[in-house]
């Protein structure tokens, strides 16, 4: 199966002809590329908007996909009553094939199977079977292609790199890289390098211009001498000099239960991780008006690191399960792919139990923690019968609403985070939860929101910590965030006056609340 370009089964090497129904195409290539059993129930929120008969619909789609890909005593296409799975070998699929030899593990490819790798992975994935109209689907595609694009760069930078590539043909492959990749460092620096060392020092001094412009209109600052030094033998990868700058860099990894965390660096300095909350979206965050100030204050002075939890964002949305036990070891799994050692970790709302969690499992490595509109017990824990009925009936408007045009269902939370929000803020945070997660597993973090409790870890927190929180927070009180403070030991507790769970960049608690974390954290980011 080819997925990179447009859709081609072959048999025999011989391509075959595919439905023409790009629903059932798009189904093949999800089923083929996610490699693991899903619910009948959520292929069919992902493919059919509400048709007369989804489970007809599907049971129509498998019928033409069983013949393509099941063979003479072969059955790659499994399906049962719930649930649906294709199995195919990597050497079957070449995206997974390419994924495969890239492991950092793995050997280094010969450089003429490096050659066509490069060629594979400029087509386009899936080209040709997008569905704007289907969110789910097409959030998946673009995380899809988010790490094609890492996987050309790298295929690229090793081409580049490669002791039997000569001048002519290291500069063909780093520009096709600073090209991919313009506001790469690395890219950028080995250009310039190998422009003077053919003895075209004007045009490497283009670059170097061209390079510091759009730095600086990307808000990066100037470098003056970066481009310019020469690398020594010894020179760290490029993920380290990319935390030079303030540009963000998009990666994924896996959990323990094979669902695929996308997350993102930017900025210089040391680490500050943030634990995901509700809910996260890495591309879309920045153009916020609720998170960009407050994100692009961490990166100014830090390599800030966060992370799209399971279900949403650039994230798996199809998961087995959403849990807080999951959402830990997501966060074990970034901190091990990124080969951190010690940081300062930073929880909001749901985020703050997580943190405490996994600041108790790896006290050698969380140097602080900073906690912000947090509680230990979830709302399940203690609720009065009223409570629970409320926040059932909460749900419930949910799973009918949630991705409907009409934002009046996910209105219900964004009043709540941000009761004094502007009109535009509040429309942007509706139209944001719509683009972030399904209906379905906007039902599923609340489910499992009511669960969480770490009361009992508390006590066991050795890290220095800072607890903040709006005074008149409407969604998390402030006896739940004092509860915090006064069972982790010696933890700094400091009210924020303000109504809202997200502290907006235009309010006076926002200045308040990153001065007191800035102190901190130069007091104790160790």
């Amino acid at each position: 199966m080819h997925v990179l370009g447009e859709l081609r089964v072959l048999h025999g090497g011989e391509p075959i002809v595919l439905p023409p129904s790009k629903k059932t195409r798009a189904l093949l290539v999800y089923l083929a590329l996610t490699g693991r059993p899903h619910r009948r129930e959520r292929l069919c929120d992902m493919f059919w908007d509400l048709p007369d008969d989804p489970r007809g619909a599907l049971r129509w789609a498998l019928s033409k996909i069983r013949p393509l890909v099941n063979g003479p005593g072969q059955t790659r296409l499994e399906a049962d009553r719930e649930r649906v799975s294709l199995s195919v070998r990597a050497a079957e699929v070449d995206l997974l094939d390419l994924r495969q030899t890239l492991r950092p593990d793995a050997a280094d490819p010969p450089l003429d199977r490096l050659h066509a790798m490069a060629a594979a992975l400029s087509l386009p994935l899936l080209d040709g079977l997008d569905l704007p109209q289907f969110d789910a689907y097409q959030a998946w595609l673009t995380a899809e292609r988010e790490e094609v694009l890492h996987l050309r760069l790298a295929v690229l930078e090793r081409l580049t790199r490669h002791r039997e590539t000569s001048d002519g043909a290291a500069l063909k492959w780093v520009r096709d890289w600073h090209a991919s990749d313009p506001l790469s460092p690395e890219a950028a620096g080995i250009l310039v390098r190998t422009l003077k060392k053919i003895g075209r020092s004007a045009e490497a001094e283009a670059v170097v211009q061209d390079y510091q412009r759009m730095a600086m209109e990307a808000g990066l600052g100037s470098i003056p001498d970066l481009l310019a030094q020469r690398a020594p033998e010894d020179a760290p990868p490029a993920d380290s000099v990319r935390r030079l700058l303030q540009h963000q860099t998009i990666g994924f990894c896996e959990s323990e239960d094979r669902v695929r965390i996308a997350y993102a660096t930017v900025g210089e300095g040391p680490p500050l991780v943030k634990a995901a909350n509700w809910l996260n979206h890495l591309e879309l965050d920045w153009s916020s008006l609720i998170w960009a100030r407050t994100f692009k204050a961490f990166a100014a002075r830090h390599t800030f690191i966060r992370y799209d939890e399971r279900g949403n964002g650039l994230s798996d949305w199809d998961v087995p399960e959403i849990s807080f036990e999951c959402f830990v070891r997501d966060l074990e799994a970034i901190i091990d792919a990124l080969g951190l050692t010690r940081f300062p970790l930073l929880g909001m709302s749901q985020g703050c139990a997580v943190s405490i969690a996994y600041a108790v499992r790896h006290p050698e490595r969380v140097s602080a923690l900073v906690l912000i509109g947090g509680y230990a017990a979830g709302w399940r824990i203690g609720a009065t019968p009223e409570e629970r009925e409320r926040r059932e009936a909460v749900m419930t408007l949910t799973r009918l609403g949630w991705g409907r045009d009409n934002s009046a269902y996910r209105h219900i939370f964004s009043q709540t985070f941000m009761p004094d929000g502007t009109p535009e803020e509040l429309a942007w945070f509706d139209d944001f939860q719509r683009q972030t997660t399904s209906p379905e597993n906007a039902v599923r973090f609340q489910e499992a929101f009511g669960d969480i409790d770490v009361r009992h870890l508390l006590g066991q927190v050795r890290a220095p910590t800072l607890v903040l929180h709006a005074r008149h927070d409407e969604r998390i009180t402030l006896a739940q965030g004092r509860e915090l403070a006064i069972g982790i030991p010696g933890a700094r507790f400091v009210p924020l006056e303000s109504r809202s769970h997200i502290i907006l960049g235009h309010e006076p608690a926002w200045d308040v609340c990153m001065d007191e974390i800035d102190r901190f954290l130069d007091i104790h980011n160790l």
